[in-house]
Order: C-alpha cells, then structure tokens, then sequence
C-alpha cells in the first residue's frame, strides 16, 4: 500500500505549469537518481527533467524560495513574499477508511488549488480530491524524508502566498502527533492564517475496528496517548524518555503510535514499572484498510509476537485491560468494507470529467478483490 502510494505521487507531481496557472507545486531540487536511473537519464536528450532541468515558472519559484531562506538566514526570519496570505488548512483524514473523512475535510479536498499529503493518506482518500488540484507528496518515512519538516514550513508559507487554497491533508488527526502543532506556529508567526480541521485519530479508528472501547469502567477509568518515536536530536535510550510509573497505571488504556521499532524497550519499560505481564495487548498494522493485520498477545509476549508476525509501519499498539474485550473484524468484512470504500471512489471518478490516478488506483483495488475471491 505504501509503494503505491509513493507510486501515485510521481504520477500526480506536474514537471511544468504555464505562467498563468503557477501554482507553485514543484519539487524544490532534484531527486537522487540511482545509478540505473542515472545512465537511462543521460542516454535520453529528450528527458531533461530527469536530469534536475524545470521550465521557468519552476525555476522561478524555487529562486524566490532560496532568496526567503537567504532572508531568514541573515535574521529576517518573518520576512517573506509580499501580499495578503490566504488561509493553510491542516486537514486530518482519518486512519485510513475512506468513509472515516468528516464532510469538512472532505469540502475543502474538492475545492483545493494546491494540496501537500503524507505518506499514508490512502490512494481512495486521494481520489476525492477534485481533479483541478495540483499534488505534491511530503511524506516521511523511517530514515527517508522526501522534504524534512523545516522545507514543508517554508512551501507553505510560499503557497499560502500564491492566493490558492492550500491544504496540508494529515492521516488521522493532524495535531495528534501528527506536527501540526509545529506548522501551526510557524505560519502565525508569519501572518498567515491557519483552520485546523481535526480528523479521526488512529486510537479511536482502529479501537472502534477492533470493537475495543478505550474506556470501560469496568477495566479503564482513563486512556494515554504517547508515541514510541523521539524527534531524531533526542538521542537519550528508551528507559529513559518516559515516566514509567505513570505509564504503568493498570486502570488506564494506553495507545502507542509509531512504537513499532521500539515495541521491546517499551513493553520492557512497563514490566519494570510493575504492569503485570498477563495484560492484554494488541498491535494493528494498516489499521481500518483492507490491508489491517492484528497480532494480540499478553504485554509480556508481544514484542516477540509482532516480530514473528513480521508487521510493519504503520503500526499501532493498545495495552491495557480493555484489549480483553478484543473482537478482530474478519477478512471477509475488511474486504467488503475495502470494497464499498474503493466503489465510492471509482463512482465519484466517473462523475468527474477526466478520472484521476488514484480513482484508477481505486479501481483496481475493486478488481483485485474480485479476483481474489475476497469479493462476490
């Protein structure tokens, strides 16, 4: 699901725009080609994008951008383009179902001039966005940054500058360890406004999916979000960047995001903390997409049951004593509900003067669940 994704950034990134449709949706240098790539490249003439060449409204705005970064440098650090700013919306999409969207987010992805998304905004939820927009991935990844956060920063400062409707779509909720607290302070402190559109967090998506209340006063009188990943300065061990005995408390639900890579220091943590071993836990992979994977396991078990399962990013891990009330969705009704999600989409495509990328990515999910035998 990732590498389409990515494969459907590079199909939506516009290599050129004309002077009158500038949008400022380019890529601000060159990727590192491979050396495959690199001898392909060079035996064409013809494809000089490859080679890092744009046409001049591209080259035009990536010199207005050095020229902002050379301003800031020399201590102009609120300094920027000139003109009224119009509004940057942080729009959260939710864990990945498609019908998981608020009809807020879903208004402002139609209407979007320009639109930056992340790596795991899902091709169905991409295919809303109307057609007239012009994409630009700025997704992240363990140890591979497409743009690192402080550029994102600056391309929407410099867009918001543009007159366009700018909209910067988050997976889940974008204040919720998603960095929008950070792009929220940057753009005010240079004037320009910021709507904030929450979405569904991947906690309440995938808790619901599980049909496991965060909350029960039965088994938690409290739920803890933390997340297992440091910011890549803070290079202090595991052991020491929590409160373990907060953490610990056996009458809370807690919900790690992104602690996949540190899942055995962590579940390591809680142990010597005091939480009993036997405490139900669970990690979801892709959580709410037809792709979900679920492994359940004691806390003291679960670091080598995810490990065994192989599961990968994105994954979240719920520990506490609600877990015990774990009823997992089947593959039958993941399908269907994959399925449903991909036939919106490719209905909404057909209404659409020209189809979008994603809605035929859309609707060779549809397909292959049919072929599959996942779908009748």
């Amino acid at each position: 699901q990732q590498r389409r994704i990515a494969g459907y950034a590079n199909i939506h990134m516009p290599l050129s725009l004309s002077l009158a449709t500038l949008s400022l949706a380019f890529p601000l240098r060159a990727p590192p080609l491979p050396p495959r790539a690199l001898v392909v490249a060079s035996a064409a003439s013809d494809d000089l994008s490859a080679l890092g060449f744009r046409s001049a409204a591209e080259a035009a705005a990536e010199q207005r951008l050095r020229r902002s970064r050379a301003e800031e440098a020399a201590g102009g650090a609120c300094a920027g383009p000139s003109g009224p700013a119009s509004s940057v919306y942080l729009v959260g999409v939710g864990p990945g179902d498609v019908e998981l969207l608020t009809v807020k987010a879903l208004r402002l992805m139609r209407d979007a001039d320009l639109v930056l998304y992340d790596r795991l905004i899902s091709p169905e939820v991409l295919s809303m966005v109307g057609p007239q927009a012009a994409m630009l991935y700025v997704g992240k990844e363990a140890g591979l940054h497409t743009r690192p956060q402080e550029e994102i920063h600056r391309l929407l400062h410099l867009y918001a500058h543009a007159g366009k409707s700018v909209v910067r779509l988050k997976g889940g909720d974008p204040t919720v360890f998603g960095r929008g607290g950070e792009e929220l302070e940057y753009l005010e402190a240079r004037g320009v406004p910021v709507q904030i559109v929450p979405g569904i967090t991947a906690a309440s998506g995938i808790a619901a999916a599980l049909r496991v209340p965060l909350t029960h006063r039965d088994y938690a009188d409290s739920v803890r979000f933390v997340t297992g990943h440091a910011r890549s300065e803070n290079s202090a061990p595991v052991a020491e960047r929590y409160r373990w005995e907060v953490l610990s408390d056996p009458s809370q639900t807690l919900v790690v995001y992104m602690g996949l890579s540190t899942l055995p220091q962590f579940a390591d943590g809680l142990l010597q903390a005091g939480l009993d071993a036997s405490t139900p836990a669970v990690a979801v992979q892709d959580g709410t997409t037809a792709t979900q994977r679920v492994v359940a396991a004691p806390l003291g078990g679960l670091a080598t049951a995810v490990e065994e399962a192989s599961l990968a990013s994105p994954t979240l891990v719920i520990i506490g004593r609600v877990v015990s009330l774990l009823r997992e969705a089947s593959a039958g009704e993941l399908a269907a509900a994959a399925a449903a999600a991909a036939s919106a989409a490719v209905s909404e495509a057909d209404t659409l003067p020209e189809p979008t990328a994603a809605a035929e990515e859309a609707r060779a999910l549809l397909d292959s669940l049919k072929a599959g035998g996942r779908l009748r």
